[in-house]
């Protein structure tokens, strides 16, 4: 039996070892979607143990929120959420995009990024009720997040936006694009669509944020993002935001803005709150099995399951249903508002467990996951750390567990 420590408690019982294949994979391929094979990731990467609490709060931030040039309602705001001083990542870039510099930020996931833009930006649009702002993500529930996010700071403060991403009504959108507004979220495709149809004019925009590059550049929306730059005002500020560093990324980087002010926040691949482990199967188990005895522990309140395909997640995830347990899903296979009911009862904590393909890996900030598991090993490395960002987030302990087989 394996076993080990999560933290100062006992051990628990519910790491199996074995060098037998489980019968339980329900199909779950090797192979990346679309068949393109996924590397070869050595299970060592998935074990590396949280630093303590007392190095987390070893952080000092240079400025307070008050410090900041900006208006006194949102600083309330900010202060009201329970957010008592900056993250590393908004104490130092701030200060930069009100000065109006092109910023290069580059920051582990759940360290207030979305935050660290947002809040300037709004005050920028306090000062100037004509200021227009375009902020682009690679995914449409990132996109909505930051919306959401968008709505929480600026409440009361006449501050509107659309959204505008695929899956969703472009008739709705294209309406809502007929009225005032300040800031514009969406993603690549659908934004160069409503531009072609003449919804949008770029060129009086004098804003954009890049959020999640790496991610833009992975999912191949490069070109779209390029065509979206172009049409920008010849004079605008350029906030770019991701989570790695590559010389693709330098390319984009060097393209998208002029002599950008870069802040990098980020000192390892994956996030130091992060208990991370393995669990092999031992001989005669399954994964399912090893996945119902840990759901059952108590620790287990509110888990983020991560599978490799739409037919195994919802597979898995009605299994699990079939076993007593308050179990959601999201793939691509569901519709946007079955994707939002599913993400909103898992926030709310209206079922203990959400299914999930790597659709919602990236960006979604869901408060209070205890664990992350990877049901079946993801494609890449990059994937992994992006998967076990959705625990461990605003210096709160999480645990990531990962199931290997053979």
């Amino acid at each position: 039996m394996y076993t080990r420590s999560f933290s100062n408690r006992r051990p628990k019982k519910y790491l199996f070892q074995s060098h037998q294949k489980s019968a339980g994979s329900l199909g779950f391929g090797r192979r990346r979607p679309g068949g393109r094979p996924g590397e070869r990731i050595d299970p060592k990467r998935f074990v590396n143990k949280a630093l303590t609490a007392e190095r987390d709060e070893n952080f000092i931030s240079k400025h307070k929120f008050q410090d900041f040039k900006i208006d006194q309602r949102l600083i309330r705001t900010v202060m009201a959420k329970g957010y008592n001083a900056p993250t590393p990542i908004q104490d130092q870039i701030i200060p930069h995009i009100i000065a109006g510099f092109d910023v290069v930020g580059i920051a582990d996931t759940g360290t207030g990024k979305t935050a660290a833009f947002l809040l300037p930006l709004i005050n920028k649009i306090l000062q100037n009720p004509r200021e227009q702002i375009l902020i682009v993500a690679p995914t449409r529930e990132l996109a909505i997040q930051i919306d959401q996010d968008l709505k929480f700071f600026a409440k009361g403060m006449r501050v509107f936006s659309v959204c505008c991403v695929g899956g969703m009504s472009i008739g709705r959108q294209i309406s809502e694009l007929r009225y005032n507004y300040s800031l514009i979220i969406g993603t690549p495709g659908r934004l160069k669509d409503l531009m072609e149809r003449r919804m949008i004019n770029l060129s009086r925009f004098t804003t954009v944020v890049l959020d999640e590059a790496d991610r833009m550049l992975d999912m191949g929306f490069i070109n779209d993002t390029r065509f979206l730059m172009n049409e920008m005002s010849k004079e605008h500020q350029t906030l770019f935001f991701s989570a790695t560093l590559s010389n693709d990324i330098e390319r984009v980087i060097k393209e998208f803005t002029k002599n950008p002010i870069r802040i990098s926040v980020k000192t390892r691949d994956t996030s130091k709150n992060v208990e991370q482990d393995i669990i092999r199967i031992e001989q005669g188990k399954t994964k399912l099995d090893i996945l119902n005895n840990l759901l059952n522990q108590a620790e287990f309140n509110k888990v983020l399951i991560f599978g490799r395909t739409k037919y195994g997640v919802e597979k898995l995830s009605r299994m699990l249903a079939g076993k007593g347990f308050k179990v959601e899903s999201i793939h691509g296979n569901k519709s946007h508002p079955q994707r939002q009911k599913a993400l909103g009862m898992f926030k709310d904590n209206r079922v203990q467990v959400l299914v999930a393909t790597d659709v919602a890996a990236r960006g979604l900030d869901i408060a209070d996951v205890s664990h992350v598991i990877n049901y079946d090993i993801p494609a890449t490395y990059d994937d992994y750390i992006h998967r076990i960002g959705r625990t461990g987030r605003w210096n709160k302990r999480g645990i990531a567990i990962t199931f290997v087989e053979g």
